[in-house]
């Protein structure tokens, strides 16, 4: 009898099984799969970051930008090009990029070099065209396996890539090298490839057909050359061509109609880039969240209540403390972002 009885409770318990389950275990397939994952979307706002914000970071590669991003919280991004490219097996330079960067500003600052330093910066340019040609062989012949072993690791991570930025994209690039961009980018699940606006119309339209032909959206960035007008012209030569607008560098720019330009161009936004600096009047600095002239939260609440679907992209510029690093400082920015749109 002792034994009937418990072979009729059990038959009732698995008849009745989901009544008994408790709430917190009917959604426990829910609740593994998004264990230790971060989430940025914030009220409908997909709050991102691109992870430029991590150069001061010792270690670059792909591993480490991942583990950056999942410490600072963040579940979305404009993944910069080299981290990835890396992994996939493209060739490093053997030449100190930085230094080019350093005498490459100054010369475009207007400032003297002097005889050792245009030497300098000859034989950098010099290596510099030897390796892109050398980039370019390995892109034309890469195998997009790496791709898509990376693309699993956002993947299991949580992450999503909105955005690819290699640089793959200017002038100088074949057409093949751009279709690589772009292909590169669809298997990690980008819906839009990133670059500085080129200020050539050619290009622009170059860029803007591929796109068509690819089926991959082109955001140009901008920095303290925007305009309300900037983009008209990409914008008309393709569907495929969209903004990368940069809400900080239009302020330090001194333009006062920036809400009206985010209504106008909303449709047509792939990507926008936060961050908080000052007017010209102010002296145009890159400063902590909340203590410059952007209306930073004015603009995440304006995406809130009109339902604007493109993400706002987290750029850190702003000089990170001695007593800090780049993820604390990626951190306290989504913390600023929270708190506005709650």
């Amino acid at each position: 009898m002792k034994n009937r009885r418990e072979f009729l409770k059990n038959s009732l318990m698995v008849a009745t099984g989901l009544s008994l389950t408790p709430l917190w275990l009917e959604g426990a397939p829910a609740i593994i799969k998004s264990y230790n994952k971060p989430n940025s979307k914030i009220n409908g706002v997909q709050i991102g970051c691109i992870t430029y914000s991590y150069r001061s970071m010792q270690d670059q590669s792909l591993e480490a930008n991942i583990q950056y991003i999942k410490e600072s919280g963040i579940s979305a991004v404009e993944m910069m090009g080299e981290p990835v490219e890396y992994f996939a097996g493209m060739p490093q330079p053997t030449f100190n990029r930085m230094r080019a960067f350093q005498l490459g500003g100054k010369q475009r600052r207007g400032e003297e070099l002097t005889a050792s330093e245009k030497e300098e910066l000859a034989e950098i340019r010099s290596q510099s065209e030897a390796y892109a040609k050398l980039v370019a062989d390995w892109r034309n012949k890469t195998d997009f396996k790496k791709f898509e072993q990376a693309a699993k690791m956002f993947k299991d991570a949580g992450i999503e890539v909105y955005a690819f930025k290699p640089n793959a994209f200017g002038v100088n690039n074949s057409d093949a090298e751009v279709a690589y961009g772009m292909k590169a980018a669809k298997i990690l699940g980008a819906s839009h490839i990133t670059l500085e606006h080129p200020s050539d119309d050619a290009q622009t339209l170059r860029l803007g057909k591929l796109g068509d032909i690819h089926k991959m959206k082109v955001g140009y960035h901008g920095h303290e050359q925007q305009t309300f007008t900037f983009w008209d012209t990409s914008l008309a030569q393709s569907k495929s061509n969209g903004l990368n607008f940069d809400i900080g560098h239009y302020i330090a720019a001194g333009h006062p109609d920036m809400m009206e330009l985010i209504q106008k161009q909303q449709a047509r936004i792939w990507s926008m880039h936060i961050k908080d600096r000052q007017t010209p009047a102010n002296g145009k600095g890159n400063l902590a969240w909340g203590t410059g002239d952007t209306p930073v939260e004015e603009v995440l609440r304006m995406m809130r209540d009109k339902k604007y679907k493109f993400p706002a992209t987290i750029e850190l510029e702003y000089q990170v403390p001695g007593n800090s690093d780049a993820v604390k400082e990626v951190q306290k920015c989504l913390e600023f972002c929270r708190k506005a749109l709650v």
